[in-house]
């Protein structure tokens, strides 16, 4: 008896299956290095993403500890890990920026401040400097700034 073509489309081959189970325990392992390289993400490795991304080097190591465990409270250490890898993650970006310029902690429910002198925004803002942060001697703001 001839098969139509309608049966063959839908009868699955030995090889067919064989080459279904490898290719789903291939795409399987293809998440294990990203997971590895989480785990080793260290205070040096996010200080260098953190450099990278923001084209700055002059970050601190004391401000991006807290940061990183900021992050990790957040279940975003994977993601980091990612984008240190190479990957493009745009909002992780922002979120890294955000964090690094306004010197608050990245968990929207934790209203710590890992820095407040040393935020990115006071160098942005050269015309100005921290509330309460003296700018110089007594009286140094009597002066006319120099042109």
């Amino acid at each position: 008896m001839a098969r139509t073509r309608a049966t063959q489309a839908t009868t699955m081959t030995r090889r067919g299956m064989l080459s279904a189970v490898s290719a789903a325990s291939l795409l399987s392992l293809t998440q294990i290095p990203t997971r590895a390289f989480a785990a080793n993400l260290d205070v040096e490795g996010f200080l260098a993403l953190s450099q990278k991304t923001l084209q700055k080097d002059d970050l601190f190591e004391d401000v991006a500890a807290p940061m990183l465990k900021a992050f990790a409270d957040i279940d975003r250490k994977d993601d980091l890990a990612a984008l240190a890898e190479g990957a493009e993650d745009q909002a992780l970006s922002n979120e890294i920026a955000a964090a690094w310029y306004s010197g608050v902690s990245p968990d929207p429910d934790d209203l710590e401040v890992i820095t407040y002198t040393d935020a990115l925004m006071w160098q942005a803002m050269d015309y100005t400097k921290p509330m309460a942060y003296c700018g110089g001697p007594m009286g140094y703001w009597a002066d006319p700034p120099e042109s």
